[in-house]
């Protein structure tokens, strides 16, 4: 039970230390996502991919900080029971005003998980729902933007609302021709809206702050027109003068879905209530969970938190059991799912085949990579959890062998739970060597397109997948195809890419062996072809469209690019849907 009386002067103490830690660590993130738009207007994109590398490792250095903070300055494990009920609802308490109370609640989890353990699990110590609201928190500072600006154009000003609209973003850069990109959004919008009639509510909303990622600055917001409400974005991009250029308009929420998508690096966007941007959003995309909202504006542990309540929720509603995911048993990771939810859980193996030459660490570092990587629409996004208690009856026997045969040092078996010490979860997808099975040839045809342009914007991305086999990718409910094993992944530019060496004699020519020396990064993509094209059909249009995946030259070329300092355009939407053909 909590006390009734806050009369613990010191649980007030950690509860401001706890609040004084987060504001430092939102503070930060707000100081190098603001940056991104200066990096986006001198086409720093070096300078914008390490930023948003980086940004991710800060949740977890202030939660270290203030973990070492508190231990300093209190004497932690001498404190009583009452005195942590007593700090969170110090906590509570001066979060009544505060512009990010579901953010910072996530941190005391974060920090407070730390200090006191397993001894969280269950226990009255952590939010385990939100407890302060945060509906209509709006931010009175003198001078502060509102979360979105509303713009209200008829008919015959929609060229100057349009442009008015992009003026106020104050770009330190000018367009190549904004009337011209003006004229094209006015047409898009005409033709997306059908038969344009303006209501008396008809309005442009807008949210304040653009939305940064690699080489792209996306305004995003929604027309309303009576009972029409129509979502929409703008990625602004250098052109090739080096101007800025409206590069398209995209309306609706598959549009919107596809830049927001999990298998994209976080955006960064200036936001003083976040979670103003994440309703707004909503309301753009209700189809997208929260937690994925908060993931793809750059707020992942608030995501993993929102994600995992969910979780929770959907054991309370469900009475299915977990099971070995279908599809073919991989190598160094133990996948597991519940089928009536739409995640897949990975757990790192004890033990490897011979041919695995790999450690726990080396994978745990893939995994990270990717993380804080461009994802480019073809990796998907994981969420990393320590000791995850899971209830023991929901496990089918099948599945708890496996796991204490694969993984006993991350299982333990504590009464009727299952504690798994390490899990990565990540967005269930139909495996592609599956899909390729059951498919019909003009989805295995544009299944095989899919696969060579997932690998292809991966190389763009400087990445080199390692295992390309099929079972190591899977389709999407949009029929992107999207690569999820990444104990093999590389950087292209640490990969030597090398043409099989003609055999010297016949003896050469005759062995069944590799009779050539084969460094630890060499690659050999002429040798892809018998693994990936037995099947006919298959391999009839891989060859039609990605027959150089298969040329060592097409490697070689791609990684010199990048040594050189290339940075390429990886678009989340359709190249039909630009305003001019050809752009970079």
């Amino acid at each position: 039970m909590f006390p009734h009386r806050l009369t613990d002067q010191l649980a007030f103490d950690i509860a401001q230390a706890l609040l004084d830690g987060f504001n430092r660590h939102y503070r930060l993130f707000r100081e190098t996502t603001a940056l991104a738009k200066k990096r986006f207007e001198q086409a720093d994109w070096h300078g914008q991919q390490q930023a948003q590398a980086q940004r991710i490792e800060f949740y977890d250095q202030r939660v270290n900080e203030a973990v070492g903070k508190l231990r300093q300055a209190f004497n932690i494990d001498a404190l009583s029971m009452d005195t942590w009920q007593q700090a969170k609802l110090h906590f509570i308490g001066l979060l009544t005003d505060h512009h990010q109370p579901e953010l910072a609640e996530t941190f005391f989890n974060s920090v407070t998980s730390k200090l006191l353990h397993r001894a969280y699990f269950n226990n009255d110590f952590i939010f385990v729902r939100p407890a302060v609201s945060t509906e209509y928190i709006e931010d009175d500072e003198p001078g502060a933007l509102p979360t979105y600006r509303a713009y209200y154009p008829n008919k015959d000003n929609l060229r100057e609302t349009w442009a008015r609209i992009v003026h106020n973003f104050q770009l330190q850069r000018e367009f190549e021709d904004l009337d011209r990109d003006v004229e094209h959004v006015v047409e898009a919008m005409l033709a997306e809206l059908g038969g344009f009639r303006p209501r008396a509510n008809f309005q442009i909303q807008v949210l304040a702050s653009l939305f940064y990622r690699n080489k792209g600055a996306y305004l995003v917001g929604k027309i309303i027109n009576g009972f029409q409400e129509t979502p929409l974005a703008l990625p602004i991009l250098h052109g090739p003068s080096g101007k800025l250029v409206i590069d398209a308009a995209l309306f609706g929420e598959d549009d919107l879905l596809m830049i927001f998508s999990y298998a994209r690096a976080y955006f960064m966007v200036d936001m003083e209530i976040p979670s103003a941007y994440v309703q707004f959003l909503r309301g753009l995309m209700p189809r997208k969970p929260r937690a994925e909202l908060y993931n793809a504006i750059g707020l992942q542990k608030h995501g993993k938190n929102l994600f995992y309540r969910d979780f929770l929720a959907h054991q309370r509603h469900s009475s299915d059991k977990f099971r070995i995911a279908p599809g073919i048993k991989g190598m160094v990771m133990l996948v597991f799912d519940l089928p009536s939810f739409p995640y897949v859980f990975k757990v790192i193996k004890d033990f490897y085949p011979p041919q695995k030459d790999t450690t726990r660490e080396l994978i745990k570092g893939k995994y990270l990579l990717v993380k804080q990587h461009d994802r480019v629409g073809r990796m998907a996004d994981t969420l990393e959890y320590s000791n995850v208690a899971f209830p023991r009856h929901r496990f089918e026997e099948e599945l708890v062998a496996e796991l204490r045969h694969f993984c006993p040092s991350l299982l333990e078996e504590d009464g009727d739970q299952l504690v798994i010490k390490h899990v990565y979860i990540e967005r269930r997808m139909i495996p592609l060597n599956i899909y390729l099975q059951e498919a019909a040839p003009e989805q295995v045809a544009d299944a095989v397109v899919e696969y060579g342009n997932a690998i292809k914007d991966l190389v763009a991305a400087n990445i080199f997948p390692g295992d390309m086999l099929w079972k190591n990718f899977g389709v999407t409910r949009h029929g992107k195809v999207v690569f999820y094993d990444y104990d093999e992944i590389e950087y292209l530019t640490d990969c030597n890419f090398r043409r099989v060496p003609a055999p010297r004699n016949e003896e050469e020519e005759m062995s069944g062996e590799v009779w050539y020396t084969v460094g630890p990064k060499d690659v050999f993509p002429e040798t892809f072809g018998p693994f990936l094209l037995g099947n006919t059909a298959v391999r009839e249009v891989f060859m039609a469209h990605h027959a150089d995946l298969l040329d060592a030259a097409f490697w070689q070329g791609c990684k010199e690019r990048i040594q050189q300092g290339h940075v390429h355009d990886v678009f989340p939407y359709e190249p039909a849907k630009r305003f001019t053909a050809g752009r970079a």
